[in-house]
Parts: C-alpha cells; structure tokens; sequence
C-alpha cells in the first residue's frame, strides 16, 4: 500500500528577543501567525516576516515555517 504526502497549511513563525534576564543571557519569544497557505513560496513568507518585524517593538532573531501535511494511503 502506497502512502503519499497531502500539504496542508503552514505557520509562519517570529523569534523575537524581548530582553535580557538577570544573567544577561538573552531572552526570546515566538509569535506564530498560522493558516499561512502551503504553496506560498519562501521568500514571500520571509518578506512577510521582515515587513512584520519593523511593527514589533522587540528585534527580530529568527523568522521559521512549520508545514503540516496528512498522510493518507492510495
């Protein structure tokens, strides 16, 4: 029985860093904006994130897409 991969939707995901702790070490947090379509191509998601960047007040660190797919059998 053959399996194939069927895309669902992906998240766009913002690192941002929003201060620093009593150590001095750096502290991060993540937004998530989710139902972002799966065909959208990797530079539009991280154009999106960098245009979203300049409206937070914290610096952004990372920007990430999470894919989420089914498994269904043929």
């Amino acid at each position: 029985m053959a399996v194939s991969k069927v895309s669902m939707n992906s998240a766009l995901k913002l690192e941002l860093q929003t201060g620093v702790d009593d150590g001095g070490s750096p502290v991060y947090r993540t937004r998530s904006l989710n139902n972002v379509k799966a065909t959208a191509a990797d530079q539009d998601i991280f154009d999106v994130a960098a245009a979203l960047a300049e409206l937070q007040e914290y610096t952004l660190t990372g920007v990430g897409r999470q894919d989420n797919a089914s498994l269904v059998s043929e």
